[in-house]
């Protein structure tokens, strides 16, 4: 069937544009603050998705507009804060890890807020993936005592709102064309994402100018482009294909590209850490076993 084969074709491409993500978030932390980078983010995201489907905005009824905004607040608007926030004290590479426990939280929010069925191997999984998270977290704390790992709850949060995300989108939003999903979602925060650009100081001569900006400014347009926008679309049209736990799995791939660029930057990365992914994704899989 083709949704059996091409399930993976998506999954595999939005693991490599994902996992590339966390390094461009750390280099656009060069010349820009948190704040910058997250407002930015969701305003050229938001300003390219409506050029490119401004007309799909009419054929949102009112009744799914309530789900649309709620999804583009939990899956786009905090999440591109938290992930900015989280990166100015943790490594790119531990942020990816973290980032696997979507799939343990999709089964965690889908039992708690959507009523659906869980079992005790499923809830074995998600014991043992934050095991492998609390000992990634205090070995990483260890190895770089410079860094404040209590920022790690940046990234716990905002794969508590992916996971609820993935739940709305297979429940609610399932017969909408993922570019009118995506196109709506950024409809109600690219506002709210300008104003707090303004209260930043971003368009001040001294903060144009300051160093790494431009720099910088190429690399949060790269990652909202494809890591937002087209990440975006892919994704939708995945959790339509597939199940909200399959979908989620893109988590699984992805701290292997970010590790690599992480490697490659000069980050460090201990066995015990290693190890503790490890631990995350044994829990992933048993959450996940058919």
């Amino acid at each position: 069937m083709p949704n059996k084969n091409s399930k993976w074709g998506y999954l595999l491409l939005l693991s490599l544009i994902w996992g590339t993500s966390f390094i461009l978030i750390k280099k656009s932390l060069l010349g820009l603050t948190a704040y910058q980078l997250g407002a930015l983010r969701i305003i050229i995201t938001g300003l390219f998705l409506l050029i490119i489907g401004f007309k799909r905005i009419k054929t949102i009824s009112k009744k799914d507009w309530k789900w649309i905004t709620i999804s583009g607040f939990i899956a786009s608007f905090f999440p591109a804060f938290f992930f900015a926030i989280a990166e100015t004290e943790i490594d790119s590479a531990i942020a990816s890890i973290l980032n696997s426990l979507v799939p343990l939280n999709t089964i965690l929010m889908g039992f708690a807020i959507f009523k659906i069925g869980t079992s005790k191997r499923q809830m074995l999984g998600v014991i043992i993936g934050f095991i492998g998270t609390a000992i990634l977290i205090l070995k990483g704390a260890e190895l770089n005592p410079n860094q404040n790992y209590l920022y790690a709850g940046f990234v716990i949060a905002s794969t508590l709102m992916y996971a609820i995300n993935v739940n709305i989108i297979k429940r609610y939003l399932q017969d909408i064309k993922p570019l009118t999903i995506a196109v709506g979602n950024f409809v109600p925060i690219i506002v709210p994402a300008f104003i707090i650009l303004l209260f930043t100081g971003f368009f001040k001569a001294e903060a144009l100018n300051g160093e790494h900006v431009l720099t910088s400014l190429l690399y949060v347009s790269i990652l909202s482009l494809f890591g937002t926008a087209l990440a975006k679309v892919l994704f939708n049209k995945l959790v339509q294909i597939s199940t909200p736990v399959f979908a989620s799995s893109v988590t699984y791939i992805m701290p292997i590209v970010a590790l690599g660029w992480g490697l490659l930057d000069g980050e460090g990365f201990s066995v015990l850490q290693g190890f503790a992914t490890l631990i995350i994704l044994i829990g992933v899989y048993l959450a996940n076993k058919k």
